[in-house]
């Protein structure tokens, strides 16, 4: 389905195309991500997502001036400054009381922040996923760190969500909401949707 070549040639600075295509190819078929449209919309957005699937842990190293962007409500421009540059603060403080996560003593944030293609995030997703995976909750946290487990979550993720259907319409940026929230990073992960679409076709 995913062949060495054509994952180098949509992601060309990734070193590892030939583990992550076997892993792609070892599960996609199971949440039926199996007609080019489908897969060049998975890749187009897990692309972004993973910056060209080199990077399955969330890095959470904003400046001040990016949390405040990114978290306008969790850090306003008078607290920002004192957890830039502090990844496991922010998660803590990010996703504390949400998700299924405790409060930011708790450190739940960083214990569940995003892990996987598409950065699955918070507790409750963690032990939904564990679930559907067959894992156990303390299992799947290095799962999420593998490549098939990176894939796995992404397609589990898009799957519960009914994203093939949207894929089959070609509705892109519906996909984006679903996954984003919003339209972040619409530009590149429609670059790469359209040369996923290209390659595969």
């Amino acid at each position: 389905m995913v062949t060495e070549d054509q994952f180098t040639k949509l992601f060309p600075g990734n070193k590892e195309a030939a583990a992550w295509a076997s892993a792609l190819n070892a599960v996609l078929p199971k949440y039926s991500i199996d007609t080019p449209l489908r897969i060049a919309a998975f890749l187009g957005q897990c692309g972004h997502e993973s910056e060209g699937f080199t990077a399955v842990k969330e890095d959470l190293n904003y400046s001040a001036q990016a949390l405040t962007l990114t978290w306008p409500k969790r850090f306003p421009a008078d607290i920002a400054p004192q957890y830039a540059r502090q990844p496991e603060k922010i998660a803590n403080r990010a996703y504390a009381d949400r998700l299924g996560n405790g409060p930011v003593e708790s450190g739940d944030g960083w214990k569940h922040r995003g892990r996987g293609a598409i950065q699955v995030t918070g507790k409750d997703n963690y032990i939904a996923f564990a679930k559907a995976a067959g894992k156990t909750y303390e299992e799947v946290f290095a799962y999420l760190e593998t490549k098939e487990g990176a894939v796995e979550s992404a397609c589990w993720y898009w799957s519960t969500r009914g994203l093939n259907a949207l894929a089959d319409k070609g509705a892109f940026v519906s996909i984006t909401k679903a996954i984003n929230g919003g339209t972040n990073g619409i530009n590149d992960r429609l670059a790469l949707y359209q040369k996923a679409q290209a390659i595969f076709a």
